[in-house]
C-alpha cells in the first residue's frame, strides 16, 4: 500500500474542536487491517537502530505497540499524570492552550537506552519534545522521533531539531 492509499483512510474533520481547525482523524486508518499494517511497515522501515520504543498517551500506544510488535522490541508509556502505579518522574510544559505534564515509570529507562520516540502526530512538537526531555531525564538516548502524520505550518519539525531529535512523518497535510 503506498502512502498515498494509506492518507485515503485520514479523514478530515472541519472545525474540530473548535471553528477553523481541521482535524485529522486518525480512527478509520486504525480500523482498516491493511492500512494499519501498511503504517506499521512504513514506520518499521524508517526506524533505524534503537533498544526501546516510547509511546506518547494515547494513539502513540497504539502505533508503538504496532512497532514493537513488528520488530521485536518493547515498549515505554509515557502517560498523562496519575495514571502510572508506582515512582514517577515527569515533565512539565506549555500547549498552545494551557500546561500539561508527562509522566513514566523512574525505573522505565535502562541508562544509555537508544530509545525512539513514537507519535500519531506532529503539531507544535510541544508534547514530542516534553516526551523527549522526559526521557533523558530517564538516562535514555533519544535522537530520533516518528509521527504517523505531520502539520507542518505548526513547525512541530524545527522544535525538535532545536531539541536535537530528528523527526521523520510518513504523511504531511
Amino acid at each position: 500500500m503506498t502512502l498515498e492509499q494509506i492518507a485515503a483512510h485520514v479523514r478530515a474533520v472541519p472545525d474540530f474542536p473548535q471553528p477553523g481547525i481541521i482535524f485529522r482523524d486518525l480512527t478509520p486508518l486504525l480500523a482498516n487491517g491493511p492500512a494499519f499494517q501498511a503504517v506499521t511497515a512504513a514506520l518499521a522501515a524508517r526506524a533505524g537502530e534503537f533498544d526501546l520504543i516510547a509511546g506518547v498517551e494515547a494513539r502513540g500506544f497504539l502505533f508503538g505497540a504496532a512497532l514493537a510488535q513488528a520488530t521485536g522490541s518493547g515498549i515505554l508509556m509515557i502517560r498523562k499524570p496519575g495514571k502510572l502505579p508506582h515512582s514517577v518522574i515527569g515533565q512539565d510544559y506549555v500547549l498552545e492552550y494551557g500546561s500539561d505534564r508527562l509522566e513514566i515509570h523512574a525505573d522505565a529507562v535502562p541508562g544509555g537506552a537508544r530509545v525512539l520516540l513514537l507519535d500519531d502526530v506532529l503539531a507544535t512538537g510541544g508534547t514530542a519534545a516534553a516526551a523527549a526531555a522526559l526521557l533523558r531525564k530517564a538516562g535514555a538516548v533519544v535522537t530520533k522521533a516518528l509521527f504517523v502524520l505531520e502539520l507542518p505550518a505548526l513547525n512541530g519539525a524545527a522544535r525538535l531539531r532545536a531539541e536535537a531529535v530528528e523527526p521523520e512523518s510518513l504523511l504531511a497535510y
